[in-house]
């Protein structure tokens, strides 16, 4: 039964991760938003984690300071009922005195201990906000790579395709045959209007010599 239960999570692991990598190959910087969200996650727990132990260091440091307040309280009582000779009165104190210098050692320990626990908690916070602050910044500087991969691709593509390059160079040869033509038309008439108006120049001319 065990081996079942072993080949069958060992089947699940490798369709998730075949999963992983197929999701990876399409479409990367998606996957590196989904790791991205789930180290958000994490390290806002460690943030929550973090507060609780704000909150119970300041609760052990409230009852450490208490215990010491009444321990010291019962002691100086102890002391007056020594002198006043009540002697019951005295053990009663005294057994109180030490009761609570008992419990604000246990306490200090315990406020020590919560204090060294709440410092690796900083230590680590600040750390994995600093790396998830690098892997946002690096996650840009993917985008702008993938967007450049992606623009060149596309470019490559377009001038690589003979029908588009064709069709392309085909309108500037259409255009070109367009501006010869204009070109000759031009001139055509350039030179018509010019022999037109020379020859009438020279009719003129004609008609003004007198007749020999």
């Amino acid at each position: 039964m065990a081996n079942l239960f072993t080949r069958i999570k060992d089947t699940v692991m490798a369709d998730l991760h075949e999963a992983l990598d197929t999701k990876e190959k399409k479409n990367p910087i998606a996957l590196l938003n989904q790791y991205l969200r789930e180290c958000e996650r994490e390290t806002e727990k460690v943030r929550k984690l973090l507060e609780r132990q704000y909150t119970l260091k300041e609760e052990f440091t409230r009852e450490y300071e208490q215990a010491k307040e009444l321990a010291g309280k019962r002691k100086r009582q102890a002391e007056i009922a020594a002198q006043a000779g009540e002697e019951e009165l005295n053990q009663f104190a005294s057994q109180e005195q030490m009761q609570y210098e008992e419990r604000a050692n246990r306490i200090k320990e315990l406020l020590t201990q919560a204090t060294q626990q709440m410092g690796e908690l900083e230590r680590k916070y600040e750390e994995m906000k600093h790396k998830l602050k690098d892997m946002h910044i690096r996650r840009m500087e993917l985008m702008g790579r993938e967007n450049i991969t992606r623009a060149n691709h596309q470019m490559d593509k377009v001038l690589e395709n003979n029908s588009y390059s064709d069709k392309s160079f085909s309108r500037f040869k259409e255009i070109e045959s367009y501006l010869d033509r204009l070109e000759h038309e031009v001139k055509s008439s350039y030179h018509r209007s010019t022999i037109d108006a020379r020859i009438a120049q020279l009719e003129k001319e004609l008609e003004k010599k007198p007749v020999l």
